[in-house]
């Protein structure tokens, strides 16, 4: 890398450490990637620097958990069939007891979209699922920000070959790494400053959809007309959260959106994605899910849809949605103009729901109901929560109201309203 790059990496790592995680002094750092099994040994230069920073800001210790997906993949070529029900669970005891003694969790999101691409779509749903539930009690822990935690994306060689396929390998990563400082803030003056006006701005639209307090959203554009319910009680938000030890943290770099959750039976029509899916390390190109009652009745997708039919089967759930958020389309990951084939920033590209999990805490006193009074408030449960796109410079966005009137959110994708 060159000394340019390197000292970007630095500043984008004294983001993550200090405005995503806000790390505490004496607070330990668990870097990690639960459902691949670790990061990537190729982003060791991030990791290095995260390191440093979190050690600056106080850390009394910080732990990696590294992957190779050169053994994931010889996984799929060449162990028995009936081994992929094993999952390391010394892994998911540690990473839970260290969320349990207050340890912060960064999450990096490193992968090659296509690595498993011509594995059998069973097994690569499978091997998701199961990490999903062996891991569901952490997750729970991160849902309710019991602790403060962060999810960031790192250039990584398959990737880079995915988001730039005629650049050679080396200039790939490197272009890559730039696009994420761009869509990142990292190439501002001040990027610290950058962010907090950032998250002004998102606090304060979420505070205005909060006073309306709409009974359903209404997205149209080519190929949607879509209708979400929401249930009473529901608040949008920003990825800034506090923790249950007050510590105030940004979950998300980048994090262009603000979300809500929708009524687990109220969504109805069609709604085709406007961004590729990159599930499990499998690819879904051009699908369409229809809805009735506010489950998945019908799906569709150019490439990889046995895999996106095992995702809505995983359980029952699954097939409801539990997160719809809005985008701008003039956000920094949109203007790139680039597909990332990585839902973290594709997320940030385009408005989007989720299949699968509801978060508690978009509802409010929904972090106390047990699991019954959550979904009977309309509150989705499910093991999986996996965000697509469906939105773009082509779709609105209205408000429905209580009385039944419509009111813009969104024309052409951009903000119908100022804050």
């Amino acid at each position: 890398m060159t000394s340019t790059i390197d000292e970007a990496l630095s500043h984008y790592a004294e983001l993550a450490i200090k405005v995503g995680l806000n790390l505490q002094p004496g607070q330990r750092l668990m870097i990690t990637d639960i459902h691949r099994g670790g990061v990537p040994l190729e982003i060791a230069p991030l990791v290095r620097w995260l390191t440093a920073h979190a050690y600056a800001a106080g850390s009394p210790l910080v732990q990696v958990v590294w992957r190779d997906d050169a053994l994931l993949r010889a996984r799929f070529e060449h162990a028995p069939r009936d081994s992929f029900g094993e999952y390391p669970d010394w892994v998911a005891r540690g990473l839970l007891e260290h969320a349990q003694q207050g340890g912060a969790h960064l999450t990096i999101l490193a992968a090659n979209p296509d690595l498993l691409n011509d594995q059998d779509p069973a097994l690569v749903a499978s091997v998701q699922k199961l990490a999903w539930e062996r891991n569901r009690e952490v997750r729970d822990l991160f849902v309710r920000s019991a602790v403060n935690w962060l999810a960031i994306s790192a250039a990584y060689p398959g990737w880079a070959a995915k988001v730039f396929p005629d650049v050679p390998p080396e200039a790939a990563v490197a272009r890559l790494w730039e696009a994420l400082f761009r869509v990142c803030r990292v190439d501002r003056a001040d990027p610290v400053a950058a962010w907090r006006e950032h998250i002004r701005q998102l606090v304060a639209r979420c505070d205005r959809l909060n006073d309306r307090g709409y009974r359903a959203l209404h997205f149209t554009g080519p190929g949607t007309d879509l209708t979400l319910g929401l249930p009473r009680g529901h608040r949008w938000m920003s990825a800034r959260f506090a923790s249950e030890r007050g510590v105030e943290f940004t979950a998300n770099l980048p994090s262009e959106e603000i979300f809500t959750l929708p009524h687990l039976a109220q969504t109805e029509g069609v709604v085709t994605a406007t961004r590729p899916l990159n599930y499990g390390d499998s690819l879904i190109e051009g699908f369409r899910v229809t809805f009735a009652g506010g489950r998945a009745v019908d799906v569709t997708a150019r490439t990889g849809e046995a895999v996106l039919r095992s995702l809505l089967d995983a359980d029952e759930g699954a097939r409801r949605l539990g997160e719809v958020a809005l985008v701008p389309h003039s956000s920094p990951v949109s203007q790139s103009g680039l597909t990332f084939y990585n839902t973290l920033l594709d997320e940030n590209c385009a408005s989007h729901v989720a299949l699968g999990e509801a978060y508690r805490f978009s509802l409010r006193g929904g972090e106390k109901m047990t699991h019954g009074e959550f979904a009977a408030a309309g509150g989705n449960l499910s093991l999986v929560h996996v965000d697509f796109m469906i939105g773009s410079g082509d779709v609105d966005v209205d408000g429905l109201t209580e009385a039944g009137s419509s009111e813009p959110i969104m024309r052409r994708g951009e903000w119908a309203f100022e804050v």
